[in-house]
């Protein structure tokens, strides 16, 4: 029988290394039910989670990340109060920081369908049908991961970012949503290595400034849309 329940944890305003633990102890616990299922004769359910939170300001870059992508140097991260972690996820460099959604759903694959590129697809999916309660087009770039917007010059800026880490198709880490962000931490780094396109926010789309829980909830409903599943939300 597979678990198509998501428990749903808010857990708030967090640094990026609690999150990073918090996820982990997660992770690991998942992976450890599904070993001890295969050498048992009581097969228990693995949970899967979907874990919200807000970072303080941190860039992080995945493992096959460009280091030269970030464009300040040790002194300068601190002097403007910025964290920065090398990670286990996929990707390359990005911003996180108060005013973005954070989402790492921590899913048990093997209860949904065991295709990495189909959930990439599905967390865009996420993000695209969230952007249309809002008359917003985002759209999907092909060879490249992330939810994309055009501006009023019809160029294309990325509004959510992606990264993931997956190991016995349980996954963590997930995507950073920019709903109202300071934009301007982005030009300290070149976002995900790309450099002929910009990076956007949904409250500069809509020019004002987006409701955080009421965006959340929509966010929330397309998640379990698209995954076929019930989300419970548990403090």
């Amino acid at each position: 029988m597979k678990n198509k329940k998501i428990i749903l944890r808010d857990i708030g305003k967090s640094s990026f290394s609690d999150a990073w633990e918090y996820q982990e102890d997660i992770f690991k616990k998942i992976i450890d039910q599904k070993i001890k299922n295969r050498s048992s004769d009581i097969k228990m359910e693995t949970n899967n989670f979907l874990i919200i939170t807000e970072h303080n300001p941190v860039y992080t870059i995945g493992k096959s990340g460009n280091i030269s992508n970030l464009l300040l140097n040790d002194d300068e991260l601190k002097t403007q109060g910025i964290e920065f972690y090398k990670i286990n996820r996929g990707g390359d460099i990005t911003y996180h920081g108060p005013g973005q959604i954070m989402g790492y759903p921590i899913l048990d694959l093997d209860n949904f369908f065991t295709d990495i590129n189909l959930y990439l697809r599905k967390l865009e999916e996420v993000i695209i049908n969230t952007l249309k309660s809002y008359d917003l087009e985002g759209f999907v770039i092909k060879g490249e991961t992330g939810v994309w917007v055009k501006d009023n010059n019809g160029l294309s800026n990325k509004v959510c970012a992606f990264g993931i880490r997956a190991s016995r198709w349980v996954t963590m880490h997930g995507f950073s949503f920019n709903v109202n962000p300071e934009l301007n931490y982005f030009k300290n780094i070149i976002p995900c290595g790309i450099k002929d396109k910009g990076v956007t926010s949904v409250s500069e789309l809509k020019n004002s400034n987006i409701e955080m829980n009421e965006i959340k909830q929509i966010l929330y409903k397309k998640f379990a849309e698209s995954f076929g599943a019930k989300l419970v939300f548990e403090n």
